[in-house]
């Protein structure tokens, strides 16, 4: 199939990871079953179908799908992600001489609102974190874990994917592998350091990856938010809260604290500065202390 082709080079060439590539696929068929008119039709016949249409294919035909996805309740943010993946798709078409232009290509993304990510106070942060027992390996990975979530802002994928050798306790520095597979090298804290250490103490082997499962394998991305949910509950937060926002509390916390944007910008692996900027709803009790301390008539 053209479309597992395309997927291929977006994990070869692009270092694009699974779960991006697994939901660029499912985008792509998506729309290709909107095509064809056929939600049942499966993926060699779908394709099919889709290239007898394709001569026919034009943003008028983008624009309905789109317009159906809207009218579905879909959110502006999975709209744009759909659109990214057909505008790649047809790029890809085009490159590779299947198609000559590329119909999505001209069609704008939808405008997105602007969203203050969810974090957590240091209060709860600290809270969440005491709670966390170590009476087993099991408790001494959690909180490991979870320290070095707080300590880091890695993400959860990267968190996953961690291998012992990563770790440098010397320097105090940890080696991460992003989206992408892009390499950076992030500072993390003694406390977090500490944990990492007692917790591996307490394995009876030298294993490769960091953090394990009761099978003594690597723990999914899956498992570790199952787990974070259990503690949550387990110390009464009463919020929702995931891997992704000790992300955020991490890069708000520093920021509150006086840490500089393009340095959390390196930490948290963004592209782009104006990725992190979303976090620049510091404190007004900080702004305040700012103007008075810089402002000459305050």
């Amino acid at each position: 199939m053209i479309l597992d082709k395309f997927i291929d080079t977006l994990n070869a060439e692009k270092g694009y990871s699974v779960h991006t590539c697994r939901a660029y696929r499912s985008d792509i068929f998506d729309f290709i079953q909107f095509v064809v008119a056929r939600q049942d039709a499966k993926d060699n016949i779908a394709e099919k179908l889709f290239w007898e249409k394709m001569n026919t294919l034009d943003k008028t035909v983008i624009r309905n799908y789109l317009a159906r996805l809207v009218k579905s309740g879909k959110k502006k943010r999975t709209i744009a992600r759909k659109l990214s993946a057909l505008k790649a798709f047809f790029d890809y078409l085009v490159k590779s001489g299947q198609i000559r232009v590329n119909p999505a290509e001209t069609i704008p993304f939808p405008k997105l609102e602007k969203t203050i990510p969810q974090f957590l106070s240091i209060d709860d942060i600290v809270r969440l974190l005491d709670s966390i027992e170590i009476k087993t390996w099991f408790d001494r990975r959690n909180l490991a874990m979870f320290e070095t979530f707080y300590s880091t802002g890695m993400r959860v994928s990267e968190m996953e994917g961690l291998n012992i050798e990563d770790i440098d306790f010397k320097s105090q520095m940890i080696k991460v592998f992003g989206k992408g597979s892009k390499e950076r090298v992030v500072p993390v804290g003694k406390r977090a350091l500490n944990a990492i250490k007692e917790y591996r103490a307490s394995l009876k082997e030298n294993f490769i990856p960091v953090f394990l499962n009761k099978n003594f394998t690597r723990i999914s991305s899956r498992s570790i938010r199952r787990l974070l949910d259990k503690i949550v509950r387990d110390c009464q937060l009463n919020v929702p809260v995931s891997p992704h926002t000790l992300r955020h509390s991490f890069a708000t916390h520093m920021l509150d604290c006086g840490a500089d944007l393009r340095g959390i910008q390196e930490i948290l692996g963004h592209a782009s500065l104006s990725t992190t900027q979303i976090y620049t709803h510091v404190s007004m009790d900080r702004l305040m202390q700012v103007y008075d301390k810089a402002h000459p008539r305050s």
